[in-house]
């Protein structure tokens, strides 16, 4: 885990690497608060060991405003 001043640097230096263009990058979170400083492409959910659903940004907005449960056995989904 990561105070804000902390995820503030690393996502700098992430965001710097990206930019650069020459070199991919797998960010695996529970949590989007990082994802408002680094901007992903594609966003994956994975549950039970596989893609749940697949998005662009977007989808990160949705899982921050209504969480994963519909991706967990016996959520909305089911």
């Amino acid at each position: 885990g990561l105070d804000v001043d902390a995820l503030r640097v690393v996502s700098e230096g992430v965001n710097r690497v990206r930019e650069s263009g020459q070199v991919g990058t797998l960010l695996i979170t529970h949590y989007t608060r990082i994802l408002r400083y680094i901007k992903p492409d594609h966003v994956h959910v994975f549950a039970a060991g596989r893609i749940a659903e697949s998005g662009g940004p977007e989808l990160a907005d949705k899982l921050e405003e209504e969480g994963y449960e519909a991706y967990v056995k016996g959520g909305a989904s089911e």
